[in-house]
């Protein structure tokens, strides 16, 4: 059985769990001719270090082969998980980046300036999009403990 869990971010620190700094980005890769497995080694070895040592709340990564495009869907917390995620993550971004290019990508939510900059400085022509956020809330289920028979 799931355990559901409401998860109230609480950005401004009073305790509200205001989460209206919360950002979601949608990066869509196209993956260079011939390095899809080098792409899938790349991600998921950064997919990997995210899930140990990175700010994001989720990071989903879905390969479209067909058409030789990934998407990849990380949420933060706020502005400054952003920043951490790119100070502990360059290596493992650098790794990626080799085997593709961004061509779209889609914040939703609204970063700070500075993350602002980074990501126009990061993505060059690439597309990019912002969207502000009008309303939600984030639910994640973990898994019950097993039960013993």
């Amino acid at each position: 059985m799931a355990t559901d869990i409401d998860t109230d971010i609480d950005t401004d620190g009073n305790g509200n769990g205001n989460d209206n700094a919360v950002l979601l980005f949608h990066n869509t890769m196209r993956i260079t001719d011939n390095h899809l497995e080098g792409f899938r080694d790349a991600i998921a070895r950064a997919v990997r270090f995210a899930g140990e040592h990175g700010p994001q709340l989720m990071v989903e990564v879905f390969i479209d082969e067909p058409r030789m495009t990934a998407h990849s869907f990380q949420l933060f917390r706020d502005s400054d998980a952003v920043r951490t995620h790119w100070q502990l993550a360059d290596p493992y971004i650098q790794e990626v980046v080799e085997h593709c290019r961004v061509e779209r990508f889609e914040v939703f939510g609204e970063p700070d300036a500075d993350v602002t900059a980074g990501i126009r400085d990061a993505i060059g022509e690439a597309a990019l999009t912002f969207s502000p956020r009008t309303a939600g809330f984030i639910r994640f289920t973990t898994p019950s403990p097993p039960t013993t028979p």
